[in-house]
């Protein structure tokens, strides 16, 4: 454990993530580039492949099927050791499709967790990391609550936003998952942006090293005017900040990723349902064969469900996705699902 900002609670976390993942350090740094850039960059050293390739979970045919010798500095697919490394302010913050985020010291969460990961499959893992983002930043059911009252829910397939009033088309900023991206609906219409994720992976030995990037917005700040709106968890939590933000997902975040690599994404397909914000809604996508349809959910697998006709299962690639169905383009969103 590393930490030279005792505000974060650093000790506190370790002692509560360590038994879930031995050998764990929790690292605080006041600025960094890219807290997703550092852990990969660290790993591809570990293994004495500095070029090693970088992917997104799925993205390549023979994940998982990494050498069987050992690495060239002698070391171990055991040596990878798990990283909670947090950012006050990033520089150089990295989104889908190399986008950059804009954060604030104090006013973003910017994070990204290291770990050894070996599920039998990678397919919606992003969708897993969002919903438990949610819960623990959000957890009152739906059910119990006030119907005006904003809520957090999940946009396919790496983003948070806040449903509900308020708001308005303010500036955006996160961490290691991107940064406020380009229209797709009117500020307001269904929510607005409040953070995002990067997931990537490298081959670390006999090992997949997996890099779980997270950005949040906690206060308001000011920022370039984005058109897809504004939104920060002082929102939902009038009292948060960013070390306690940390401190509300940090666990839940570890037991998802664990809970992951044993069962997948499709016990949690009820549960993100529940807060999708796609459900119901029109969109349309670069592919050729789903110009504009209406989505239906996601699958057991977490592909994005689509109807154009017969309905669609939209499972990785360049994907655009714009609320308001209108065609797709420069103006919409786009990212590669896990």
């Amino acid at each position: 454990m590393q930490a030279s900002h005792p505000h974060w609670g650093a000790e506190a976390l370790w002692q509560k993530l360590e038994p879930l993942l031995p050998g764990l350090s929790v690292e605080v740094l006041a600025r960094a580039d890219s807290t997703n850039t550092v852990l990969l960059d660290r790993a591809r050293a570990l293994a004495g492949a500095p070029d090693a390739v970088i992917t997104r979970p799925g993205e390549l045919d023979n994940l998982g099927r990494v050498a069987a010798e050992p690495t060239p500095l002698g070391r171990r697919g055991a040596d990878v050791q798990p990283c909670l490394l947090v950012a006050e302010q990033q520089t150089r913050g990295r989104g889908r499709l190399g986008r950059d985020w804009v954060s604030s010291a104090g006013a973003s969460l910017t994070f990204s967790l290291a770990l050894p990961l070996a599920p039998a499959d990678w397919s919606g893992l992003s969708l897993a990391v969002g919903l438990a983002l949610a819960e623990a930043l959000d957890p009152e059911p739906a059910a119990s609550r006030d119907a005006a009252a904003p809520r957090l829910m999940l946009k396919w397939p790496n983003d948070l936003w806040l449903a509900g009033p308020g708001g308005g088309s303010g500036g955006g900023s996160g961490g290691s998952s991107g940064s406020g991206e380009p229209a797709e609906s009117p500020p307001g219409r269904l929510g607005r942006k409040l953070g995002g994720i990067l997931i990537e992976t490298v081959s670390v030995g006999q090992r997949r090293m997996c890099v779980v990037g997270v950005g949040l917005n906690v206060l308001p700040q000011a920022v370039p005017e984005l058109p897809q709106g504004y939104a920060c968890l002082q929102e939902l939590r009038p009292d948060i900040t960013a070390p306690a933000a940390l401190a509300l997902v940090a666990e839940p975040l570890v037991r998802a990723l664990l809970q992951f690599q044993a069962q997948g994404f499709a016990p949690l397909a009820p549960a993100y349902a529940a807060r999708d914000l796609l459900l119901g809604q029109p969109v349309s996508t670069t592919l050729p064969a789903v110009p504009a349809g209406v989505a239906e959910g996601v699958d057991e697998r977490g592909a994005l469900r689509v109807r154009c006709g017969d309905v669609h299962s939209i499972v990785s690639g360049e994907v655009s996705v714009r609320l308001g169905g209108g065609p797709a383009g420069p103006g919409s969103t786009s990212g590669l699902h896990p």
